[in-house]
């Protein structure tokens, strides 16, 4: 997913940067700082970023831009809210970049369009399907697990790739054939095995440590059910 620095056109490239830092604005503004201020909560935070740049670390592609990884962003939206989630994956994203131009491998002038694309694309979508769910469907432990967190991590990896490969054909890097034939496909198995591991883990979090799922309540999803 990731996009090298010679990719896209550099008008793309830097113009991606406003309407990320016009994001990054809002989410500073208005995310729940006060959460953060308990220890336990920062710590939960800052090794969820820590375990996402692993796991971004570890991709598989065969020509640029078209690499493939797990996401998280689903997971981190659950736990923390969009703000804390966009800033978080940025973070994630930085690390990554940094780790990529010290092995010579990736730059910053692309920063900013990943950023969109990774970090503050799925974290919207998420958030989405979250407040839908909340709406539309019962109040239910279940459809929580299944819906919020097992489909909708799947439909922001599936929806990331589809985005990703758009901008590729827009900018005429690679032909539609070839991300049809070469690249999508192997978003539907991303998006399978990141909606069993974001599902198994939110399971895992709401059962033995609910405190770290901040859109988990109780009494929504418990009570009198």
């Amino acid at each position: 997913m990731n996009f090298p620095d010679a990719l896209f056109p550099q008008a793309w490239a830097l113009g991606a940067w406003f309407p990320l830092v016009i994001s990054w604005l809002w989410c500073l503004r208005t995310a729940p700082w006060r959460r953060l201020a308990d220890s336990g909560q920062l710590n939960v935070w800052l090794g969820t970023i820590v375990l996402l740049v692993l796991a971004w670390s570890m991709k598989a592609g065969v020509k640029p831009g078209l690499n493939l990884h797990l996401l998280g962003a689903t997971m981190f939206t659950l736990m923390f809210g969009r703000q804390l989630a966009i800033i978080g994956l940025s973070l994630v994203l930085a690390g990554v970049t940094l780790n990529g131009e010290l092995l010579g491998r990736e730059g910053w002038l692309a920063y900013g369009l990943n950023a969109l694309v990774l970090a503050v694309f799925p974290v919207l979508l998420a958030e989405a399907i979250r407040r839908g769910v909340m709406r539309w469907l019962p109040g239910n432990f279940f459809v929580y697990v299944f819906v919020t967190a097992f489909f909708g991590a799947a439909a922001a990896v599936i929806a990331t790739g589809l985005l990703a490969s758009a901008l590729l054909w827009l900018a005429a890097v690679y032909p539609a054939p070839t991300l049809l034939d070469d690249y999508l496909p192997y978003y539907l198995l991303l998006g399978f095995a990141e909606a069993w591991l974001n599902g198994a883990l939110i399971t895992l979090m709401v059962v033995y440590a609910p405190h770290w799922v901040g859109s988990f309540d109780d009494r929504h999803y418990l009570l009198h059910k």
